[in-house]
């Protein structure tokens, strides 16, 4: 039913009942139940479902008692104004009578609400001052021109004998809902508190607390001394509870006490005198939290049941518990939430150690990532490396500051305008247009129109000519958003708003949950045509078991990352058409069949010409895959000029007997000399046993001086430390050395590139690093098939990013090393 017939049957010019007033602000889906004395009394109860509320006719009102159907016909759909509608209706017109409100309140249910109403039957919970808990419609007669349903209680807590009626007086004066009083917690819980490590007796109030918040980290933390918990996707709850009465807060001190009302009840049944505990508020779909479903149903849009997830207690019972170690916190957290079940709480549960294997469960399922927590670590408000959180999902918090006009059908504004702070400033990021719903579309342009200038309130780097008319504002409102990466202008890349956090505002991104600010590389390639993989079912690592398709899909999904380190490159490939396992060999000439793969004519040192492999494309690149190519092993100059180089690489290759920690000793070392030269350089894990320090050049430096300067920082170190470094390739030497290679500098030789497997047992990759990870490295064959597409789902940035930008010039050295060893 449409509000047409409500208008249809009213004269709004003499009765008091209100008139549709189109748009309402958001707020979660109400219920209203009105004792109307009408010619005949009944209950009207009412749901609201969308801008409307749903009617029925209760003509002997609800019943507490499971076993006792209530008639319910189904009469025209209301505006939701009505829920606040009280008095008379003047005799004369439709429904004349009284009008009293007898409960009011919130309404959720688990299922979509108009497939159940179509479906006739419709599940729903009620979270007023006296019905609450679970209720029924079920249509009995779908055919009638009133289509004739039954209100049914749910078997709960909430269930008694009581009627309606029973609740009533003269005044209306109701007395509060029947319910099952809250046990407080047991002896033996209680005498576990009370020897709590650390705790300590203690009063609160039911004010707000501070947090404690974590930090982004990009790999779980190993050990046993860490929990590791789900991230749950949703909105950061506080719960202060004074003399037994909760009050809720969001993390920066906005009390949502009044807005959840089946929060505070579930809290109220836990029957604690004072406690503060700390959680997430969630909404449940489809087996996992979605942030978009918690919005639409606080909104009103969607009538889902809200959860609280509960991961720690700070106090309880009069005791402190901020000192208490967490593992201990929680052990208290567990039975508490056990002993009172509740769909409306939920405890937080952990894995101890194997921080990988949680990690992988939680991405299986599709999880936005972990937090891993320190066990013995008290609660520490702000923000530390006790809790470290890891995601899956390339999102972001940006602050909104300003609009584009509209385009085309389109109405209110074109895109939100973002911005991130940088250096005390805001630095302007990039513009979101998709991913809007048209009541937040109504709701933000309200808002925005009436206060934006055109003088930019950020820093705008370059010239972006969609920013024509758009009006600024300052940064108060927080756009979570999902992006694909940055551009070169550093600019979001694909950007959809994931939802508002109406929890924060922006002077919280100022502390920021990354330690820097770094921007993820720009991608390549967004769509590579297919290319088919013959025997698909083939074994290449047969120590794992993994499939040659399997190591295309690798590819494919690390394509945009390696590709920067091969395209226009001549290039040598190891190719192991029947897996590891049988015969491999290295291919670096044309291979009859490849269509996409392109070739140059080259001489190579020794005189001899041959036409030389290299990519143009991703396409290009998983052609060779297609052809067994497992590694991938480009040169150090371009197809364009493969007479000048323009990367060096130090290929620190342990002897037997050399232990990690002098190869990680060794790679600083290079680092530190080419430093003191003046050149900056970068770091490899070889997916072997190796480093690589790799140096880059613009411009590029002749063959005749690269090689020589290579050999010399070599045999520099060799002659310092002989004991340490040998330059020379007689592995009769190596026992107990690092062979410093500095052969693969030179026309034709080649270093394996970024991101590349190895046809090693284990399927390990060459991963480039930062620096400040070669301390956790561990060794150079860490990174896999299977963690390194965790790994770039976490990085902001490529820690190669701006290699190819850095200008450092060899031919000024040229005089230094125009001999070999000089």
């Amino acid at each position: 039913m449409s509000l047409h017939e409500y208008r249809r049957k009213r004269r709004f010019d003499r009765t008091g009942e209100p008139a549709p007033a189109g748009e309402l602000a958001a707020h979660r889906a109400i219920f209203v139940v009105q004792l109307h004395h009408a010619r005949r009394r009944h209950y009207d109860f009412r749901l609201q479902v969308g801008d409307s509320l749903k009617s029925w006719a209760v003509p002997k009102g609800p019943s507490f008692d499971p076993k006792v159907r209530r008639m319910a016909v189904q009469v025209e759909d209301h505006p939701v104004e009505y829920a606040a509608f009280e008095g008379a209706i003047p005799v004369g017109e439709y429904g004349a009578g009284d009008v009293r409100i007898f409960d009011r309140g919130v309404w959720s249910t688990a299922e979509d609400v108009c497939a159940q109403l179509e479906a006739g039957h419709l599940r729903f919970e009620l979270f007023g001052e006296r019905l609450r808990g679970h209720w029924n419609l079920i249509r009995t007669d779908p055919k009638s021109r009133q289509p004739t349903w039954m209100l049914v209680k749910g078997k709960d807590e909430f269930a008694s004998d009581l009627e309606a009626d029973d609740l009533l007086d003269d005044e209306l004066a109701l007395p509060a809902t029947p319910s099952v009083a809250a046990a407080g917690p047991g002896r033996d819980w209680l005498e576990q508190l009370a020897a709590a490590r650390n705790a300590r007796r203690a009063t609160i109030g039911s004010e707000a607390f501070a947090p404690q918040l974590a930090r982004l980290a990009e790999h779980p933390p190993d050990g046993e001394g860490w929990l590791h918990e789900v991230k749950w996707d949703g909105y950061r709850l506080l719960a202060s509870i004074c003399k037994g009465q909760p009050r809720l807060w969001s993390r920066n001190a906005i009390e949502w006490t009044a807005r959840l009302p089946d929060i505070v009840g579930a809290l109220t049944a836990l029957g604690l005198d004072d406690a503060r505990l700390d959680g997430e508020l969630i909404v449940v779909q489809d087996g996992r939290s979605d942030f978009g479903a918690l919005q639409a149903t606080l909104s009103g849009e969607l009538h889902l049941p809200l959860v609280y997830v509960l991961f720690d207690a700070i106090h309880l019972q009069g005791y402190d518990l901020t000192r208490t170690p967490l593992a201990e916190r929680k052990a208290l957290l567990e039975p508490l939430l056990a002993a009172h079940p509740s769909r409306h709480l939920q405890y937080s549960s952990h894995l101890r150690g194997n921080g990988d294997a949680a990690f992988d469960a939680a991405t299986e399922q599709q999880l936005e990532g972990i937090v891993s927590k320190r066990a013995e670590a008290g609660y520490r408000p702000g923000r530390g490396d006790d809790w470290l959180k890891i995601k899956r999902l390339d999102s972001d918090e940006f602050a909104v500051v300003g609009y584009t006009p509209p385009k085309g059908a389109r109405t209110g504004f074109g895109s939100l305008l973002l911005a991130r702070p940088d250096d005390g400033h805001w630095r302007y990021v990039g513009r979101v247009g998709s991913g809007f719903s048209d009541r937040l579309l109504q709701q933000l342009a309200d808002e925005l129109l009436q206060i934006g200038q055109s003088e930019p309130t950020v820093r705008i780097a370059g010239i972006d000519p969609a920013l024509r008319g758009a009006r600024w504002v300052a940064p108060q409102r927080v756009a979570e958003v999902y992006f694909r990466g940055m551009g070169r202008l550093g600019l979001l890349r694909q950007p959809s708003l994931k939802g508002l956090r109406t929890d924060k505002h922006a002077d919280d991104l100022r502390d920021s949950d990354r330690a820097a600010s770094r921007r993820p590389r720009d991608k390549t390639l967004d769509v590579i045509p297919p290319v088919t993989i013959s025997n698909p079912d083939r074994v290449i690592y047969p120590d794992r078991g993994t499939s040659k398709q399997q190591v295309a899909d690798f590819y494919r999904e690390v394509i945009d990352w390696l590709l920067p380190g091969v395209l226009g490159r001549p290039l040598s490939v190891i190719r192991c058409p029947s897996g590891i396992g049988s015969a491999c060999f290295f291919q670096k000439h044309m291979i009859t069949g490849l269509q996409r793969v392109s070739t140059v004519r080259l001489k190579e040192e020794s005189g001899a010409a041959g036409d030389y492999l290299y990519v143009e494309s991703g396409e290009a690149l998983l052609e060779l895959v297609q052809f067994g190519a497992i590694e991938f092993h480009p040169w150090g100059s371009t197809v364009a000029d493969p007479d000048r180089a323009n990367r060096l690489v130090f290929d620190l290759d342990p002897g037997p007997g050399v232990e990690w920690r002098r190869l990680v000793a060794a790679a600083r070392q290079v680092r530190d000399l080419l430093g003191k030269a003046g050149f900056a350089s970068y770091l490899r894990a070889t997916g072997g046993k190796g480093l690589h320090v790799v140096m880059p050049l613009k411009p590029a430096a002749d063959w005749s001086v690269a090689r020589p300067f290579a050999r010399a920082i070599a045999e520099t170190l060799a002659n310092a430390e002989p004991h340490n470094y040998i330059a020379s390739a007689n592995k009769s030497l190596r026992d107990g050395r690092i062979y410093v290679d500095y052969l693969r500098n030179g026309r034709g030789a080649t270093a394996i590139a970024s991101y590349s497997l190895r046809a090693r047992p284990g399927a390990p990759v060459a991963v480039p690093l930062r620096w400040d990870e070669l301390s956790r490295l561990g060794r150079p064959d860490k990174f896999t098939i299977d963690n390194v597409p965790r790994r770039l789902a976490r990085l902001d940035a490529d820690p190669w990013e701006g290699i190819d930008d850095v200008e450092q010039d060899l031919d000024s050295l040229s005089d230094r090393f125009d001999s070999a060893g000089d």
